[in-house]
Parts: structure tokens; sequence; C-alpha cells
């Protein structure tokens, strides 16, 4: 369908003001387009059209009449805000009105109110002088009631006489109030100076306050009343302070007064000062004992009392327990640094420690079962701190220390004097000669690090390091104690009796102190000697078996001098001589523990290898021919051969053995071809790296046999071969000095031979 010119014409401006409408209309026909289409695609559906037209009519005039409906009812809501609106500006416009002439009202009637201002001040006026009047009796009253306050005082009537007080305070500042109020600050002066008694009342309240609270842990047993009666006054005083405070208009003299703050100074100073500053006390050990056992009893019963009775009268919120608990802990804190300032002894410096660290906090004192679980000082910090802790366990040591060293050096001086004894030392149950030293000494030791340990782990390691260094310092004088001994024997070998056996008893005595070292370890686990301490150990071992072999030497030296000699060669008895002061040795030598005994067979037997050498190399003896030469060998072979036995026959191992020295020196000499010599010498000091050239020239002149071409190409073979002494090698041709040829006399064109 089309729409005629004047449609359009008519519709355009409609279009042009509702674009919206426009749109909804061409939806809405391409909708109902698609529809009929849909609908009457085919020509037996064309049936049905009048049903469908008379559907949609009504339906269209269903929807036409709601939306006539819902637009009524706008217009009708519009038109009654319109009626509204109108109304309200009618009032409006009578209100202005109302106000304009009310206005000019009250501008005619300003005069009127100046004459009501001068009324208004009049009845001020009258309102204070009546106040005025009203208070007069109780101003004129205030002496009297002064002194009432003061007989109340007296007779410590607190309460009543804390309430009359405040009345009086109250009329004061009341008074001190309006004149601060009005400026009149001139009057003030005045006011103050007929109240000055009561500053002087307040100070005789405070005072008995005071006293009470000082008393308090007394009161509370004997008569908690007068200190229950005091914290109330306090408390008083405080919600007055309070507020005042709050108010901040005015401040009263004297306010705030600040009772409660006062009441925790005046607990605190007293209990500062009844347990903590005592005169001066002793400061040795038993005298300390006593004051720190009277100071744990007294705190543990005073805190007991707080409480089981002061925290029952005062309020909760002043936390009493927690305050006294505080103050007898910082109390101390302060009295243990001022007790630290005197020179303790060993004594009083253990039982300070042990105090602090142990006591303390243990159930005898703030661990009490009474206490419990109220009391708690673990949140309080350590009564020392660990800078005090670790400077007074240094004192303590130094202190020990000196006490050790004191009596060390006193038993050193009584086994000094016992080596001279004219008697043996005493002997254990096995027979071995021992002294009382070693148990004396690692007993005093142990003992001062098992105390050590019922303070802390540090004070026992560092008692552990100082035992240590005293037992090596300890060590080191005994050793200094038997040169001594040494030099006053090779000055009169009768002196001491018993030389050799005080010998061995220091040996033994060493050997259980090196045993038992490793016992004083706090740690179980870690049982290893601190090197320098073996050191020590070896060193004072190694002093007393030089002196015992020294008196081995001086015995040897007589028969060692006798050979090698003609008579020595053509056989005697001079080896078996030996043999028996050796064998005289050894015996002694069994009163010492194995350990030590094989170490003295092993020196001795070393001992007679070089002096057998020594002599043989430096008191040389020129074989002249081969029988003489066959009879050496043979006495080297039975002297040797006895030595060995000997030493074997007493416990020493052939391996152990350095007389095999002997037996390889013989073969250098029983060879019988003088041309095999350089390869020898070069077995023997493969075996022997210390031997030396003079010591292998030595040799071939015992020989006798050796031409100086063989003795050239001997000596070039060791310079070929140069040794190094292996680890673990025990020296015995270095320690043999030979002595050095004569040089030949040449002439100036002549050749030396």
């Amino acid at each position: 369908m089309g729409m005629s010119a004047e449609d359009e014409r008519a519709a355009s401006p409609r279009d042009e003001e509702w674009p919206e409408a426009e749109k909804a209309e061409k939806l809405a026909r391409g909708a109902a387009l698609k529809w009929a289409s849909g609908v009457f695609y085919r020509p037996e559906k064309l049936e049905g059209l009048g049903h469908y037209r008379r559907r949609e009519t009504q339906r269209n005039s269903s929807i036409q009449s709601r939306l006539k409906s819902t637009v009524q009812s706008y217009l009708e809501g519009v038109s009654a805000g319109l009626e509204q609106l109108r109304s309200a500006a009618q009032e409006v416009q009578s209100v202005c009105q109302d106000l304009g002439a009310a206005r000019w009202a009250l501008l005619d009637s300003a005069d009127h109110f100046q004459g009501l201002q001068q009324m208004r001040e009049l009845m001020e006026e009258h309102v204070q002088l009546a106040s005025v009047v009203q208070v007069l009796p109780q101003i004129f009253s205030v002496h009297e009631v002064f002194s009432h306050i003061l007989q109340l005082l007296r007779g410590q009537h607190l309460l009543e006489a804390h309430v009359e007080l405040m009345m009086v305070e109250q009329l004061r500042d009341d008074i001190l109030s309006q004149l601060h109020l009005r400026g009149l600050s001139g009057a003030q002066a005045t006011v103050l100076s007929y109240f000055s008694g009561l500053q002087e009342l307040n100070e005789t309240l405070a005072k008995q306050l005071w006293d009470i609270v000082g008393s308090s842990l007394r009161l509370v047993r004997e008569d908690p009343v007068l200190f229950v009666t005091a914290v109330r006054i306090i408390e008083r005083e405080e919600k007055i302070d309070d507020t005042l405070l709050l108010e901040a208009t005015f401040l009263p003299p004297g306010r705030p007064k600040g009772w409660r703050q006062k009441f925790y100074q005046v607990l605190q100073d007293t209990i500062t000062g009844a347990r903590f500053h005592a005169p001066r006390m002793d400061a040795e050990g038993p005298g300390l004992a006593r004051h720190l056992a009277a100071l744990q009893k007294d705190i543990v019963s005073e805190l007991c009392v707080v409480k089981d009775l002061m925290v029952q009268c005062v309020p909760a919120h002043y936390n009493i327990l927690s305050v006294c608990t505080a103050t007898y802990h910082q109390g101390l804190t302060s009295h243990l640094q001022e007790i630290l300032r005197e020179d303790l002894d060993k004594q009083g410096l253990f039982l300070l420690l042990e105090w602090a660290l142990r006591v303390y906090h243990s159930p005898e004192m703030m661990g009490h079962p009474d206490l419990l679980p109220e009391v708690d000082v673990s949140a309080l910090g350590p009564l020392m701190s660990s800078e005090l802790v670790d400077q007074t366990e240094r004192r303590y040591v130094m202190k020990v220390k000196a006490s050790v060293f004191e009596w060390m050096q006193r038993t050193l001086e009584v086994e000094f004097k016992e080596w001279f004894r004219e008697e043996e030392p005493e002997t254990d149950h096995q027979g071995f000669f021992q002294s009382a030293l070693p148990a004396i000494v690692m007993q005093m030791l142990n003992e001062n690090i098992q105390v050590a340990s019922l303070i802390t782990d540090s004070l026992q390691q560092k008692i552990y390091n100082m035992a240590l260094e005293e037992l090596e310092a300890f060590l080191g004088r005994l050793r200094e104690a038997l040169v001594q001994c040494g030099k006053e024997h090779q000055q009169d070998r009768a002196v001491p009796k018993y030389y050799i056996s005080y010998l061995l008893a220091v040996l033994n005595n060493n050997l259980a102190l090196s045993n038992s070292v490793a016992s004083l370890h706090p740690d179980t686990a870690c049982r290893e000697v601190p090197t320098s301490l073996q050191a020590a150990l070896d060193r004072m071992q190694k002093k007393a078996t030089q002196l015992l072999l020294e008196e081995l030497l001086l015995d040897l030296q007589p028969l060692c001098l006798q050979l090698p000699s003609r008579k020595w060669l053509s056989g005697s008895q001079l080896v078996g001589s030996m043999c028996e002061v050796i064998d005289k040795y050894a015996k002694d030598f069994s009163r010492v523990r194995k350990p030590v005994f094989t170490l003295l067979l092993a020196e001795s037997e070393l001992l007679v290898a070089s002096q057998y050498l020594r002599a043989l190399l430096q008191r040389k003896m020129v074989c002249k021919s081969r029988e003489e030469r066959g009879q050496l060998c043979h006495r080297l072979l039975q002297d040797a051969t006895q030595l060995r036995e000997l030493f074997c026959g007493l416990g020493l191992d052939r391996s152990q053995q350095s007389l095999e020295a002997v037996f390889a020196l013989r073969e250098l000499i029983c060879l019988k071809d003088p041309a095999l010599l350089s390869l020898e010498v070069v077995g023997f000091i493969t075996k022997y790296p210390d031997v030396s050239d003079e010591h292998i020239s030595t040799l071939l002149d015992i020989r006798g046999d050796v031409s100086k071409e063989v003795r050239h190409v001997v000596l070039e073979m060791m310079a070929q071969h140069p040794q190094v002494l292996p680890e673990g090698y025990r020296p015995i041709f270095s320690t043999i000095l030979v002595p050095v040829p004569e040089l030949p006399f040449c002439l100036r064109k002549g050749k030396c031979a």
C-alpha cells in the first residue's frame, strides 16, 4: 500500500518531531508483512482470513484501552502535583508577609530591650551575692574545720578527715574558679592566703598515708583496715585528678596530686630500702652466703604476703603483685651489681653466680609452689646480663686459677722434698713406683671443673681450659725441678739416695697424668688431649728418660773406654760387665709401667749401640793382618750377639734394636775382597742413611787393607747415591763424631798422596 501526498505532508512534521515513532511503525509493518506472508502463502489458508482479522482487531482494542487508562492516571497525578505547588506558593508568600511584620515590630521594641539588659545584670549580681551569702557560713568556719580535720588526722580517722578536707578544697576551688572566669586574678592571692591551712593539712595527710604504705606488708597481716583506708583515699584523689584534667578549664593549685603514682614510688622505695640498702656486708664467702639466704627467705615470704593478702586490699588495676615482683627483680639486679663491685673471693663469686642463675629461678625462690602461677619473672629479663655473667665467670676463673697455682706449687714443693728422702718412693699394688702427685693434681682440677658444671656450661668450659693451661705450666715447673734435682745429683751421685727410683716414679706419674687428662673434658664424647699439653707431657717424659740414660751412661762409660783394645780383642769379659750393668738398670726399669718400660729398653739399647759404635769409630784400631781382621770380626759378632740376646731376653724385639748396625758394620770389615766394598757400602748407607763419608772412611781405615783407589771409588759411589732420612728413622751414626784426619804435609812442588 502506498501513501498519498497529503498523508506524507501531514506525517512529515510528526516524523521530524518523533523519529522513534516512525522507526517503530516501520518495524511493526515489516513484522506484520512477514507474519502475513508466512500464514497466507497457500490459497487454502485464505479461508481463515476473517478469523485472523477479528482476533487482531480485538487485541488492538485491548492494547488501546490499556494505553488510555495509563495516560489518564499519569495526567491525574500531574494535575494533583500542580495543585499542591500552587498551594505551597501561597503559604510561602503568607509566611514572608508575617516575617516582615515581625521584623518591623522588633525594630520598634529595640529601645525597650536595653532596659531589660540592665535588669539581667542586676539579676546576675543578685544571684552571685545570694550564692556568696549562702556559703558565707562555710567560709567563716574554714579555720574551725581546719582544726577539726587536724584532730581527726591525729586520731587516725583518715576517711572522715579526708571527707572534710575535700569539702574545704571544693569550696576553695569553686571560689577560685569563679574568680578565674571573671578575670579577677588579683583576688586569687587573697583566697589562697585565707585557705593556706589546706596545704599543711594535705601534707600531714599525705605523710600519714605514705607511712601506712611504707608499712603495708606488716599492716596487711596485722591491721589491713588502715591500709585499705589509705588506698580508698588515694583512689578518691585520683578520681578528682582525672575529672579536673578531663574538664581542663581550670586547675586548682596542687592539682593533679598524683597520689597513686606516689603510692607505687613509696612502696618500691620501701622494698628497695629495706632489702637492698643494707650496711656493707662481709665480702667473704660465709658472710655473702648468709646475706643471700636471708634475701631468699624474706623475698619469698613477702611476695606470699602480697599475693595472698595485699592483692585483696587494692583494686585489680593496681597489678600490685606484678609491681612488687618487678620491684624485687630490679632491686636484686642493682644489688648484685653493687656486690660485684667488691673484691669477692672465689667462693663469693661462685655463690653469687649460683644464686643468680640457679637458685633465683628454682622452686626454692621465684619458682616456689606458693607463688606459682601468679608470679612469673621470665618476662622481666635475666637477673644478670650475659655480659655481666661472662665478666663474673672470668673473675671466678682468675680466682680459681690463683688458688690452683698456689695449691700446685705447694704440691710441687712437697714432691721435690720427697725426692731427697732416705727411702724409696711409694708403690702401687703391682709394685710400680709412684707418688700422690697425680691423684692430688687431677682431683683438684676435676673438683673445680665439676663445681663449675653446677653453674653454666660456659663456666665449666672456662675452668676446663684454665685447668689444662695450669697443668701444662705445672709440668713445665716440674720439669725444671727435675733438672735442678739432676744438677744436684751430678755434683754428688749419692744425693738423692734413691735418684733412679724417683725418676721412675716421675715417669709413672707422668703416664698417670697423661691417661687422666682426657677424663677432665666436660664432653664425654670428646676425649682428645690438646696438642700443647701433650707436648708438655712428652717433654716431661723425655727429660726423665734422658736423666735415666745419663745415669746408665755414667756406669757404662768406664767400660766403653776399654774398647777397642788388644785385650778386648783377645777376649775379655768387657761386654759381660756391660750386660750386668744393663741388666741391673733393666730390673729398675721394671718398676715402671709397660709403655714406658718398653721405651726405656729401646732408648737404653740405642744408647748401648751408639756408645759401642762411637768407641769403635773414635778410638779406631787398624787391623795389621787378615788374622787380626778376622779376630775383630769374631769379637764384634760375639759382642753384638750377646747384647742382642740380652735385650731380647728383656723383652725388646729384634726389629726395634739398633744393634743390627754393629752386625752390618762387621760385614763391611769381614769382606774378603776389598774391590766389592763399593757395592756393600751402597747397601750399608741405604740401610743407615745418616752415615757420613767420615764414618765410612774410618771403617776403611779399620780394615787396614783398602787402597787409595778403592777408597776413592767407595767415596765416589757414596757421592753418587745421596741419602735422605726417611720418616720415623732413628738416627744412630749422626750422633757419633769421628776424629778429623790430619792433612798430610806437602812440599811446594810435590803432589799430595
